[in-house]
């Protein structure tokens, strides 16, 4: 097998949060979601993986300047079969932000699709870069 075959069928680990200072209600592990945040026409994008979750499942507050992602994904088990061999522990997904005065908290937006969450973070007006005419004198 060459190194290009082998990194295409590895399966990154999910993180775990710890426990420790961490009060759930839920007694299942709580995974950190991977996540990308892209920065393109004056808002922020982050994309979160959160497989086997969906629209009900999930929690999005702002608070203090801290958005955080709660989810509850839900165990599907297939009726008839019993499990031989598993990678995949079911859990819930957690994840915070601080964010800064220059996001529009008015106008965030979150959009899941087929596990996959999608936070729009538009920039304020004001804080929206700016360019300034030069005049000759």
């Amino acid at each position: 097998m060459t190194k290009k075959e082998e990194k295409a069928i590895q399966v990154p680990k999910l993180e775990v949060i710890s426990k420790e200072g961490l009060e759930r209600t839920r007694d299942r592990q709580c995974y950190l979601p991977k996540t990308d945040i892209y920065e393109i026409d004056g808002e922020i994008i982050i994309v979160a993986d959160l497989p086997g979750v969906d629209q009900k499942s999930i929690e999005i507050t702002l608070e203090k300047n801290i958005l955080t992602i709660n989810t509850y994904a839900n165990v599907n088990e297939i009726e008839g079969f019993t499990i031989a061999y598993s990678e995949y522990e079911p859990g819930d997904f957690q994840r915070s932000f601080r964010i800064s005065d220059e996001i529009d908290r008015d106008k965030i937006e979150a959009l899941v699709t087929n596990g996959e969450l999608r936070l729009r973070l538009p920039k304020a007006e004001t804080a929206k870069t700016k360019k300034i005419a030069v005049k000759a004198g």
